[in-house]
């Protein structure tokens, strides 16, 4: 096949005698919409680099070739292969030129232009060669306004994408010498914009032929065009290492990626990635956030205007370079870990990183994904492991536990108008190896290092201990819960693996409040003292993500706990059972039953899912909301009502609350000042927990009056229907001397055994 040198307006004369004639153009119907004009970034800057191009070659005396246009001429008439893009915004230039230059009413062959694709856009290119708008017409509105014209086109692709090109043009070419720049547009000797026609006669169109032939023809790949933008950028802000940028992109950097490449045997995207990464370590480091797309961010990172671009080069080459002949899974193997240790294992240096399930321990693959972008967490690991290739720092693996558990403490400190900050702290802590410097990470958790960091230096020897400890998937490397005690710790972490590798948590919640109260005020409504039933809640509210001061409660608690466990006979579970007994049975009701006596006392006051009461005086009492999730507004039930009811053996149908629910036990919502009412449902008879004792409310009904004074009387009620508990005062506190859980239970029995 042989290839001819023509212009778009060329085409339509023969310039050979063996070149086929031309008399219109088609785009076959096989092709894409118009591309050219869409409106994206990424679109937006190709266009404007073309029309430079094209604006340069007919304003200048240096022309420029658009290189292959491959087509199908059958009877005259040219089916595009490949070049239909270029193809169209020429038409479109030969359509806005002439206009401008007053030249639209002589005949010419370039208006023989027709899209198959849709008989819209078929329909719009002949308006146009028609149409003359007025010299100071703007574009988009003028074609819109006009009656053929249709609603529908709105919603073309490829008309809409059109309009977009000739705005661009029109912005442009506004400027330029119509005339002149039309007659060398269509110059017949020496025209400033040419292309090579390669034809392809008689071998018919299809499918098959244009697929194989575009495969030579397709437009350059969003890396490709990044990468010439990028050399010739380099070429301006660091001459001297365009081409060593140049070797390596195409030799050992390909290498590198190679086996990270996607399903389409291409790494272009893994290569951006990673590039994406590195970049936005730079302007991290200028103490810019990171905007726009990956070619404004390159500009303003690498180009002329940062004072800083040669050193940030620098930086991107030699952050490729550090993986280099490297075997990236195994180096990534060795320093990271999805699940802990065994507790048996001396080797705890792999540093376990928490997540999502699913993940991977190479944070460089997971770059080259998109994945590590999406997490700032990962993204500050990744460059931990970064500098360390680049420093070959010491003490890499302690300092990368120690990262990672700050990380874990710092959910509140790590955002995107932080990244700057935590770059310099974690490059502080790598390259550096020091703690005291360090500002942004959780200040809580960096006071947790120094104390971990004292105890070690006092006995090296609990490393093992302590980073068996650190790798729970509950503490996540908080420690705050510990008493770092170097007598203590081994045996109280070995107590604590032991403690929540079953499912103890209804167990445990009493055993603790047996051993002191370590109840955790959230504000001066809600405490938390971690749920029954869901596990997550003692990470999130109980174990970790606090200060030291603020877990003292805990701390003494849990160590007390640990200290039984670790000194047990028998099971784990029998151990609580054993230790919460003992303490309820040395209780002396004449000194007063608290409410931590009744809550260990009975484990369905400790059923709410999230481990938080609402109390209306901020305190845990005998007035108390146990709540199933965080706020009022869902339904929330009363510890004591609840105990009551179960501790009766009264049917749950017999009794609601304030709104009916599924699970029978009354349920109640609102505010935790307004007044909880356990109802009877055959009588409408309430009951209510009050400080001094029981409340109750008669019934409305006339024929249940007399059961209700039989009642009353029974249980000593007086008029006022108020069950009133024997208490003494401690510590100037009202407490009960009897239980008024049994008490509540045997009347609340009574009332319904006796029709109520």
């Amino acid at each position: 096949m042989k290839s001819y040198v023509t212009s778009y307006n060329g085409l339509f004369g023969r310039q050979a005698e063996d070149a086929p004639a031309v008399q219109r153009i088609e785009i076959p119907i096989i092709q894409r919409d118009y591309a050219q004009g869409r409106d994206s970034g990424t679109v937006a800057r190709i266009r404007a680099n073309f029309l430079d191009a094209l604006h340069d070659a007919l304003t200048t005396k240096t022309p420029i070739s658009l290189d292959f246009v491959y087509g199908d001429v059958v009877g005259g008439t040219l089916r595009p292969l490949d070049g239909q893009q270029r193809l169209t915004t020429l038409f479109l230039l030969h359509w806005y030129l002439a206009w401008r230059a007053g030249s639209l009413e002589q005949e010419s062959g370039w208006k023989r232009f027709e899209y198959a694709t849709r008989p819209s856009a078929r329909r719009f290119c002949e308006c146009l060669v028609e149409s003359s708008p007025t010299a100071d017409a703007k574009l988009r509105p003028w074609f819109e306004d006009q009656p053929w014209f249709l609603h529908t086109w709105q919603h073309d692709p490829t008309i809409q994408s059109m309009l977009v090109m000739l705005e661009a043009i029109d912005e442009r070419f506004a400027g330029v010498d119509f005339v002149g720049a039309w007659a060398r547009l269509v110059d017949a000797d020496a025209p400033g914009i040419s292309f090579h026609l390669l034809p392809i006669e008689k071998m018919g169109l299809s499918e098959d032929l244009y697929i194989k032939m575009n495969s030579r023809g397709k437009p350059l790949t969003p890396f490709e065009n990044f990468k010439a933008r990028f050399e010739q950028m380099l070429e301006h802000s660091c001459p001297d290492r365009v081409e060593e940028f140049a070797q390596k992109i195409d030799g050992v950097w390909a290498d590198l990626l190679w086996p990270f490449r996607g399903s389409d045997d291409i790494f272009d995207d893994e290569f951006l990635r990673y590039l994406q990464f590195i970049t936005d370590v730079c302007e991290w480091h200028d103490e810019r956030l990171p905007e726009g797309d990956l070619e404004d961010l390159a500009e303003r990172v690498y180009g002329t205007q940062n004072e800083k671009a040669a050193r940030h080069v620098d930086f991107l080459i030699r952050s490729f370079d550090a993986w280099v002949e490297t075997d990236i899974e195994a180096l990534f193997s060795a320093i990271f870990s999805l699940a802990p240790a065994e507790l048996d294992s001396d080797d705890t240096s792999k540093v376990v990183l928490f997540g999502p399930q699913g993940g991977t321990v190479n944070l460089f693959a997971e770059c080259c994904s998109g994945q590590v972008r999406r997490s700032a967490p990962r993204t500050l690991l990744l460059y931990a492991v970064l500098l360390h290739r680049l420093h070959d720092t010491a003490k890499f693996s302690r300092r990368l536990r120690v990262l990672r558990n700050l990380i874990e403490a710092s959910g509140n400190e790590i955002r995107a108008d932080k990244m700057p900050a935590l770059l310099a702290d974690v490059r502080q802590l790598i390259v550096e190896g020091a703690l005291d410097d360090i500002e942004t990470f959780n200040q809580a958790q960096v006071a947790e290092e120094k104390l971990k960091t004292e105890m070690l230096g006092k006995e090296p020897a609990l490393e093992r201990s302590l980073f068996h400890l650190e790798d729970h998937p509950l503490l996540r490397g908080g420690l705050a819960a510990f008493d770092l005690d170097v007598a203590n710790f081994d045996r109280r972490a070995r107590a604590f693996h032991e403690l929540f590798a079953e499912a103890n948590l209804p167990l445990l919640t009493g055993a603790l409040l047996a051993a002191g109260d370590y109840s955790l005020r959230i504000n001066h409504r809600f405490m938390q003292l971690g749920s029954s039933v869901d596990l997550a809640q003692w990470r999130e509210e109980i174990l970790t993500g606090s200060s030291r001061a603020h877990l003292a409660g805990v701390r003494d608690a849990l160590g007390r706990v640990l200290d039984v466990i670790a000194e047990r006979e028998g099971d784990v579970r029998s151990a609580l059972i054993a230790f919460t007994q003992a303490w309820l049975e040395k209780t002396d009701h004449a000194k007063g039953l608290d409410w931590r006596w009744y809550f260990v006392r009975y484990p369905e006051m400790r059923a709410g899912r999230s481990g938080i009461y609402a109390s209306a005086t901020g305190a845990l009492g005998y007035s108390v909301c146990m709540l199933d999730k965080k706020a009022m507004s869902s339904y929330y039930r009363d510890p004591y009502l609840t105990a009551i009811r179960q501790q009766s053996g009264v049917a749950q149908t017999a009794v609601q609350g304030l709104v009916p629910h599924l699970s029978g036990e009354p349920r109640f919502t609102g505010y935790e000042t307004e007044p909880r009412w356990m109802r009877l449902v055959k009588s409408g008879t309430d009951m209510q927990v009050v400080p001094d004792g029981l409340l109750l409310r008669a019934p409305a009904a006339a024929q249940h009056a007399e059961a209700f004074s039989r009642v009353c009387e029974a249980h000593a009620i007086g008029a006022d229907n108020c069950l009133k508990l024997p208490q003494v005062t401690v510590g100037g506190r009202q407490l009960d001397t009897m239980d008024r859980v049994q008490l509540g239970a045997a009347l609340l029995r009574d009332l319904v055994s006796a029709g109520l």
